[in-house]
């Protein structure tokens, strides 16, 4: 390797004293080709290898490897191939004969043209990303796991978060009615994973078929909905990361409140907080930056919907009702004025109070439709 000191001096000599390149070579020392690569950098560029030589050994069987590699991308990441174990296969499969290390070598080489590259992305005010975390916490003096919906403004960073004991269909589309109404305005569009709360099912057109309740909440609020790749979760990288904010800065350490409506007042308070903070990029404050979100956003609708699954179901004599195989016990009263007829039922959050079913899991109060009494 030349120094940078031989490289001035052979510079110097040839293009300010006018010496040729031929008796530079010799006064020198050193090949006219390398005199030619001088003359054309200030500095030694160092060695570049044009191209990697190939084996002779593992060239055969570069295609197989790489047919190995592309059919994991399809596949749990945690079953991809290592580079040691297409080391058996090669020589249990292929009757491979060379090393190891050539292999390794090559898997690491494939790997990295095969990745895949980010870039930071502007986001436009108006549009948002949902999704749903789960924590610890003790509610009403009992350790429990809740799960809590998450909705930001990747644009400015504000954020809406609320907690439930379970991640259901009804509280999926409350998290929106909460939210909606706490930034004061409904996005243009909102972002989510392919979550079966709001997808019913992918059709082989890509085409994605929404379920009952989240086509009717779309209804009512007039919002494009976007989705992710499936097992992409960089796709909404904003969203998963105010998911993972929430629990290390909202809910550490385990939250201690007597109800969900005092945890969620409290997550509440916090979310309007966080507005004040200038996150680390900007100069502004979070509430500064949400001015271009409420100016691009849709109004709110005269009235909220209603986050709740509505069935049709028959009181019995006992004042009983059935729903998803639970028997629930309404008002005595109820039942005595409506026996054998139907009733319409919402299933959701407005009647407020909550039922442990049998199994365990959460249900979600009865309220009759005409309010004349509650089940």
């Amino acid at each position: 390797m030349f120094t940078v000191e031989l490289y001035a001096k052979i510079r110097h000599a040839v293009m300010v004293d006018g010496l040729s390149r031929r008796e530079a070579a010799k006064r020198f020392g050193v090949h006219r080709n390398t005199i030619m690569k001088m003359l054309s950098y200030s500095v030694p560029p160092g060695y570049r290898r044009r191209e990697r030589p190939a084996s002779k050994k593992l060239g055969p069987y570069m295609a197989w490897i790489d047919a190995i590699l592309e059919g994991d991308s399809k596949v749990h990441k945690k079953q991809w191939h290592t580079a040691h174990r297409i080391f058996e296969r090669l020589r249990d499969e292929q009757g491979f004969t060379g090393g190891y290390t050539i292999v390794r070598e090559y898997v690491a080489q494939a790997m990295l043209r095969t990745r895949e590259m980010f870039v930071p992305l502007s986001h436009r005010p108006g549009h948002a990303q949902a999704d749903f975390g789960e924590a610890d916490g003790y509610i009403g003096g009992k350790k429990v796991r809740f799960h809590y919906f998450c909705m930001d403004l990747p644009h400015s960073d504000g954020c809406f978060v609320k907690a439930y004991p379970a991640e259901t269909a009804e509280a999926f589309c409350d998290g929106h009615v909460a939210a909606f109404d706490f930034l004061g305005g409904v996005p243009k569009s909102i972002l989510y994973d392919n979550t079966k709360l709001a997808v019913a099912k992918i059709v082989k057109s890509g085409k994605r078929l929404r379920s009952k309740m989240f086509a009717e909440l779309q209804s009512h609020y007039l919002f494009d909905d976007r989705f992710g790749r499936p097992g992409k979760g960089n796709d909404k990288g904003k969203v998963e990361g105010l998911v993972g904010y929430a629990r290390r800065n909202f809910m550490t350490p385990l939250p201690v409140a007597e109800s969900f409506d005092a945890f969620n007042a409290r997550l509440l308070d916090a979310c309007s907080k966080r507005r004040q903070a200038t996150l680390r990029g900007h100069t502004t404050t979070i509430a500064e930056r949400m001015q271009a979100d409420l100016a691009a956003f849709m109004k709110l609708p005269p009235a909220p919907y209603d986050a709740c699954d509505k069935v049709a179901t028959r009181v019995s004599s006992l004042s009983l009702v059935r729903y998803k195989n639970h028997r629930l016990l309404g008002a005595g009263a109820f039942g005595a004025h409506h026996p054998g007829q139907e009733a319409a039922n919402r299933v959701g959050l407005p009647a407020g109070r909550l039922h442990d079913g049998r199994d365990g899991r959460a249900l979600f109060a009865l309220e009759h439709r005409d309010h004349k009494g509650l089940l």
